[in-house]
């Protein structure tokens, strides 16, 4: 499977009973697929995989999957403090007919370098689906080195690397690894330009959630080799700047569900500990979806 482009780390849709929205997803969904978006993270740390029970998560996929018919890469969101856990949810996940998984670092239990190269190796013997690793130490307290990244990404089962750190220095040691099996992916909206500038095949966004036919678009000008489209690009992502900031207001997704919300996609529902928006934010959100209106005109199905 190729990496590139806009991949979608989605929201998870709630419905006033703090239960799946099918319905808001087929929304989502459709919406993805008439913007050009490239490929969804279902089940994410946007689409708040630690508060979904086991047989939600299945739906989730499987549903999503049956949705898209093969027109869009889905890729399943994976991960625990537990290697065993972890691969039982790419087992679940490759019965609900993912086409990938995308495996965040153990979160809590910090292992060790050398740990973390026996978890993702164990995942990529035993998992029948491809593995993206994926390294957000503020989330995860864990962080996941290039060196250790270098003795993984020869793996043939193991096909890329999000990387949500901004260092420019850290994104430049990943990109020494990039190979045909071996892609590397921003996980960070507001340097997923530069990192594609140097090389990166696509940004795994949050910012997608909200403009998905502006991102793709900066994307897709990004990655084309022809320079003159690197312009756009530039344009398109500075249009952007203003949504990356509100996306960060307050914990993700909670701001990304708000705008969704104003948008008309999707009822603004988290589960606990989370929280709708903070009411003082709101006029911010709203100001930035009205400047992104002329550029993310991609009409909701």
């Amino acid at each position: 499977m190729q990496l590139h482009g806009s991949i979608c780390a989605l929201v998870t849709p709630f419905d006033a009973c703090e239960q799946l929205d099918l319905h808001a997803l087929d929304r989502l969904l459709d919406w993805h697929l008439a913007s050009g978006t490239h490929g969804l993270v279902l089940a994410g740390s946007t689409g708040e995989a630690a508060l979904l029970d086991d047989d939600e998560y299945r739906l989730l996929i499987a549903h999503s999957v049956l949705r898209m018919a093969g027109r869009m890469p889905i890729i399943a969101g994976i991960g625990s403090p537990s290697t065993r856990k972890t691969l039982d949810y790419a087992r679940i996940a490759a019965e609900a007919g993912a086409d990938a998984v995308l495996a965040v670092t153990p979160y809590y239990v910090r292992p060790t370098q050398h740990g973390l190269i026996a978890h993702y190796l164990h995942l990529a013997v035993e998992s029948v689906l491809p593995i993206i690793l994926y390294n957000v130490p503020g989330r995860t307290g864990c962080d996941l080195l290039p060196n250790t990244v270098a003795a993984l990404a020869a793996h043939p089962n193991i096909i890329g690397v999000k990387e949500a750190s901004a260092e420019p220095e850290r994104m430049a040691a990943l990109l020494m690894l990039q190979s045909a099996n071996f892609a590397v992916l921003s996980g960070d909206d507001p340097t997923a330009l530069h990192a594609m500038n140097a090389g990166a095949k696509g940004t795994i966004s949050v910012a997608a959630n909200v403009a998905p036919r502006a991102f793709a678009l900066m994307c897709e000008s990004a990655l084309s080799a022809h320079p003159a489209t690197h312009m756009a690009a530039v344009e398109l992502n500075t249009k952007l700047r203003g949504l990356y900031a509100v996306l960060g207001l307050e914990s993700n997704p909670i701001p990304a569900k708000w705008a969704l919300h104003r948008l008309g996609h999707i009822d603004a529902i988290h589960r606990l500990p989370l929280t709708p928006l903070s009411a003082q934010h709101h006029d911010a959100i709203d100001e930035c979806l009205a400047a992104l209106a002329s550029i993310d005109a991609a009409p909701a199905s």
